[in-house]
This record gives structure tokens, sequence and C-alpha cells, in this order.
């Protein structure tokens, strides 16, 4: 069974890739924030790289792997690299997620795909989901899942891709 999961990430994740290979740019979605603001994404993106990080507030490897990645968020946002929380709750849950990401102390910009728009756009089928794309909203990484030390990882991908 993981052998088969394993196989139809790769597939996703390289459907997702011929896609963004395409010129298509993630950056040409509006949403709403949790203030209640609509922003575009292209208004968040980073000068170099850009980190979405689909989430919800009931997925518990989501909740882990926040705090990793406020920390990452703070090392790099004088690199050019914007993080961005993609929360993938429903519209009935939206009025939950601003305290929830307060109390979790998230610094970053999060958007509401309460329709999950972006998050089938670009393919996305599970919970944590990272996304690393570039200036020009090309996606350059995906990651899927969170395990501990997780956030090394990640950090070396982002570190080797501003090196690039």
């Amino acid at each position: 069974m993981k052998l088969i999961n394993y196989l139809l990430s790769l597939i996703l994740i390289s459907n997702i890739l011929s896609t963004s290979a395409k010129g298509q740019s993630i950056y040409n979605y509006t949403f709403i924030d949790m203030e209640g603001s609509e922003v575009e994404l292209s208004e968040l993106k980073g000068e170099k790289l850009t980190v979405l990080d689909f989430w919800a507030t009931w997925c518990k490897p989501c909740i882990k792997s926040i705090p990793k990645l406020i920390q990452l968020s703070e090392e790099f946002k004088d690199s050019g690299v914007n993080f961005i929380g993609v929360n993938e709750d429903s519209p009935r849950n939206s009025s939950k997620v601003k305290p929830f990401a307060y109390s979790l102390g998230i610094t970053y910009p999060v958007i509401l795909d309460t329709d999950q728009v972006l998050m089938n756009d670009l393919l996305v089928s599970s919970l944590p989901t990272l996304i690393i794309a570039n200036a020009e909203g090309e996606i350059l990484y995906t990651h899927i899942g969170y395990s501990n030390n997780d956030e090394i990882i990640l950090k070396q991908k982002i570190e080797a891709l501003l090196n690039e």
C-alpha cells in the first residue's frame, strides 16, 4: 500500500511540475486572508522563493509542522523567501482559522482556500503539503506529509534553490 501511495505521489508531482513548466504561474490567484481582506498571491510571494504550506486545523501532522515552518520563515525572511499558509478548512470552519493560527504563533500570511481551488489546481492530495515556487511561480519542489526532522530537508532544499 505504501508503494502505491508513493507511486501516486510521484505521478501527482510529475503532473504539477509539467503544468508549471508550461509557464502557468501559481500566483494568478486571489483569496481572502484571515482578516477577511482580498489578497492576491502575487502580493505575498517572495522575491526569490515562496513556500506554500497547505494545512488544516484538524490535521495533526500540520499542527506539528507549523512551529518548524515558523522558525524557517524567520530564518529566511531576509533572503527573499516568503512563507504563505494555505488553509484548507471548509467554509463552515473558517471562523476557527484565525484564533487557531494565532494560538500557534503563525507570523507569515495565511490565506483561506475554503473551496480548495488552489489545492485542486496544484493537485495537492494530502495535508500537509509544501510547495516551493520561484519568483515566476514555477514549482521547483513539493514535499508531502510531515515527519520529525523534515524541516532539515526543507532548509537544505531552500538553501540549494537559493544558491542555484
